[in-house]
């Protein structure tokens, strides 16, 4: 029996699709016409002339140094964040101590305190340790604020590991550390892709603790890169989304390949 075509899903798509696509055609418009072009004839028209000198001014004004920085802080939270997490998620669900437990709430309660409330000590602390000023500095405490998430979506994936594998694995004389490189860590791929997209996302579009504990141009990030754009006479609308759009392309591709992995992760079925 043939189905009738359901007009009203057709209208809504394409509704939502405008919505969506509109502000995507903007901003890619944008970066390619001129500032003046952009001035007169308004964001929503069609470019005289296409350039691509936007993205070109864009490297020229130091945002490959931004673009790097911005990479190596992402990469450095990532690797952290994989080889602290894991360890303390395996042994949130497999250990029956209370300290492991009260461990797992301190990581919990980490999820409650906003970053604006530390700011402050963490200025302080990162002061006194001699990390002002430095990628480092940026990199511990964007970590650190991965970490309560990450734990808590990396135990949930883990909790989906059959116990008679674990049964298994003990009676033909595993140790616990052969049970987490051969069973767990294989079996928690999916886990470990969400955690992994997480905290890219959350060291990609870091701006607080950059701009509190950075303060020269060699140590600048994207986020703090982009203020570039905004001079005393005004702002280089073009300028500006051509690097907004250059700073989202890894982003979208992190997204693309692993948004199946991410969505998985967070409805706690990561390790299926």
């Amino acid at each position: 029996m043939r189905r009738r075509p359901n007009y009203l899903a057709g209208v809504g798509s394409t509704v939502w699709l405008f919505l969506v696509g509109l502000p995507l055609y903007v901003m890619l418009a944008a970066t390619l016409r001129t500032r003046s072009d952009y001035a007169s004839n308004g964001p929503v028209s069609v470019p005289d002339t296409f350039t691509f000198d936007n993205y070109l001014n864009a490297f020229d004004s130091g945002f490959g140094r931004y673009f790097v920085n911005t990479i190596v802080v992402t990469a450095a939270v990532v690797g952290l964040v994989l080889v602290l997490v894991p360890p303390l998620a395996y042994a949130i669900v497999r250990s029956r101590s209370k300290v492991t437990s009260l461990v797992f709430r301190l990581f919990l309660l980490g999820l409650a305190i906003p970053a604006q409330a530390v700011i402050v000590p963490m200025f302080y602390l990162i002061s006194q340790a001699g990390l002002y000023d430095n990628l480092l500095g940026v990199i511990l405490p964007t970590a650190a604020f991965c970490l309560p998430m990450s734990a808590l979506i990396l135990s949930g994936a883990m909790r989906d590991i059959s116990p008679e594998l674990f049964e298994a694995m003990a009676v033909d004389g595993a140790t616990p550390r052969r049970m987490f490189f051969q069973l767990v860590v294989p079996l928690s791929r999916g886990g470990l892709s969400t955690i992994t997209v997480f905290s890219a996302l959350q060291a990609w579009n870091g701006f607080l603790f950059p701009l509190v504990l950075t303060q020269s141009d060699s140590t600048k990030v994207i986020t703090l890169g982009l203020y570039n754009f905004q001079t005393e006479h005004g702002i280089d609308i073009p300028g500006l989304l051509g690097a907004v759009m250059l700073s989202m392309l890894p982003v979208l591709l992190v997204y693309l390949f692993a948004r199946r992995a991410l969505v998985q992760g967070l409805m706690g079925v990561g390790g299926k």
